[in-house]
């Protein structure tokens, strides 16, 4: 491969080649370089999708000059969806996010799936767990649709339930009670927004952050709704919080199975709504992975650990009830 920008090709390699270092050991290839000259060598298939990795990503450094391992990384995931002709699996590839400090991209197909998802339909469950995106790109795309017009508020939302712990008595106001639960929106608003925006924004009430018991009898009309957490809804709340939809507007419902923080045997609101709505017109459902898992590679290891933990459970129990 040969690029015309030396400048561009010290940070395609990255300090010390770490993002040389990254591609060669997750595709298995040998990447070696002469000038502004790239030579890749090893199996075919991956020398193809290597090919295509620096080639987006040295695209990307021509558009914003920046990258990262994380970058890298969503390169890497995006390539091996596509096929040998270097065409793109079906929602691999799509328009970036943009919101006001930077473009938001996703870093796997289904991230550009869920992406797809929320703009075309009013409903839209993203299931999985922990570091798959599903909060950070619904807020982004929830803040690229009110940069846009597209809806007049960004509303905000999560269950006030203790995760495993009982904190007791919280001094203050209403807000000061309620914040640490919703900190986590809090944080990817910031990330898209200046924080005097976000400030000023709060105060207007065009972006709103409250509990989901503050939902109850209203109709959110023009607004981009999100209910984070979902799992730890109770499927009384659930269905309050569905039926508050209005007219011109987007509700994502966000939430891991695998980890509600409910009183031991309440069922799950969001569980229920899985099976009560699957196949229902109008909306969607995006189940992601420990593929999709996007923070340090670490958590990726530790989700698959807890997955396979759970199967050699179930399937213990389904042996002993056999016998």
């Amino acid at each position: 491969m040969r690029f015309d920008d030396n400048s561009l090709l010290a940070m395609l390699f990255g300090e010390h080649d770490r993002h040389i270092a990254q591609i060669e050991h997750a595709l298995g290839v040998t990447i070696g370089s002469r000038g502004n000259e790239l030579e890749i060598s090893g199996p075919s298939d991956s020398v193809d999708v290597a090919k295509t990795v620096l080639g987006d990503l040295y695209d990307r450094l021509k558009r914003d000059r920046r990258l990262d391992a994380g970058d890298v990384d969503a390169a890497i995931r995006m390539a091996g969806a596509r096929g040998a002709d270097g065409e793109s699996a079906p929602d691999a590839g799509i328009d970036p996010i943009q919101t006001r400090k930077r473009p938001v991209a996703p870093r796997s197909p289904r991230q550009a799936a869920y992406i797809e998802a929320m703009r075309a339909h009013e409903l839209v469950f993203g299931l999985g767990p922990a570091g798959t995106g599903k909060t950070y790109l619904a807020v982004a795309v929830a803040v690229s649709m009110y940069l846009s017009g597209q809806v007049d508020r960004i509303i905000l939302s999560r269950p006030a339930v203790e995760a495993g712990e009982h904190l007791g008595f919280l001094p203050g106001d209403i807000k000061e009670k309620v914040d640490p639960y919703l900190r986590p929106l809090y944080d990817a608003l910031n990330d898209m927004l200046p924080v005097d925006t976000v400030l000023k924004r709060l105060e207007s009430g065009e972006i709103e952050i409250a509990p989901l018991a503050f939902m109850r009898g209203r109709t959110l009309a023009n607004a981009f709704v999100i209910l984070d957490e979902g799992q730890n809804t109770t499927p009384v709340q659930m269905k309050m919080f569905l039926t508050r939809l209005g007219e011109n507007s987007r509700m994502v419902v966000t939430g891991d199975l695998s980890q509600v923080d409910l009183p031991a045997g309440a069922p799950s609101g969001l569980a229920e709504a899985v099976t009560t709505l699957a196949g229902m017109k109008g909306a969607s459902f995006i189940h992601f992975s420990s593929d999709d898992v996007v923070r340090n590679p670490l958590v990726t290891r530790i989700v698959r650990a807890y997955e396979k933990r759970d199967k050699d459970v179930s399937a213990a129990r389904r042996e002993g009830a056999r016998k």
